[in-house]
């Protein structure tokens, strides 16, 4: 008894970890403060069996491809690469989802800068 319990405890879980998971697809928004004041930022999510792909931008170069995307529950993380004054940079993005919104923070690679963080709403 105890272990037909035990299973179906695990398997809620596992079935919430993935509806969760599955609730990051769609389009996002939101607004970053930067040197040069606000930008808005637009980010399109598609989660896959733990694999995030999609686009992020809203800058000079709009959206660029992001990779390396990953999604754990309610805990997502990709890169993006852009061109900046000296080259090319890479920003590490991390994200808490929480309902309709996540929790961003994204820092250049190689610890460059200070980490921004912002709020992104989902559009309906």
């Amino acid at each position: 008894m105890k272990s037909k319990y035990g299973l179906v405890v695990m398997c809620l879980v596992a079935l919430s970890a993935f509806v969760i998971a599955q609730s990051v697809d769609g389009t996002w928004t939101g607004e970053v403060q930067g040197g040069r004041g606000p930008q808005q930022v637009t980010i399109t999510l598609k989660a896959d069996s733990g694999k995030l792909t999609g686009t992020a931008g809203g800058g000079r170069g709009g959206p660029v491809d992001i990779t390396d995307g990953t999604i754990s529950g309610a805990d997502l993380k990709f890169k993006t690469k852009q061109m900046g004054r000296g080259g090319e940079i890479v920003l590490n993005w991390t994200g808490t989802l929480k309902g309709d919104e996540i929790a961003f923070s994204r820092m250049a690679e190689g610890g460059q800068g200070q980490a921004q963080t912002f709020t992104a709403k989902r559009q309906k």
